[in-house]
Order: structure tokens, then sequence, then C-alpha cells
């Protein structure tokens, strides 16, 4: 089972960088086109054009 150690992603369009450190901790960036969710828990990620809107800076261990 994988364990996050970070859940956070980059917005492509304003540059923030986004972190969601518990669960339903739904964070948004600046722009408002991305947000990040789950914390620890899980890996939630919400976008308004597509996944290329963001870059994924999450870390997970095996």
């Amino acid at each position: 089972m994988q364990k996050i150690i970070r859940n956070a992603i980059q917005c492509n369009h304003c540059g923030d960088i986004i972190e969601s450190v518990t669960r339903h901790d739904c964070k948004h960036c600046a722009c408002g086109l991305v947000y990040v969710d789950g914390g620890f828990d899980y890996l939630r990620r919400g976008f308004t054009n597509g996944p290329e809107d963001y870059t994924d800076l999450s870390e997970v261990s095996e």
C-alpha cells in the first residue's frame, strides 16, 4: 500500500504551489483553476481545462 509523504501540485497558469496536509483540506491556487485535496489519506486533484493545468509534486512511498 502506498504511503503519501507529500500531497502537492503546482498550477501551470499562476505558478502557485498548493499542498493539502489533512483529510478534506481542499486548497485552491490563486487563479482558481486547480485544487488539491486529501492530505495524507488520498490524492485528489481538480482542474478547469484538463490535467495539463497542473504539475504533480506529490511524493509517495511503496
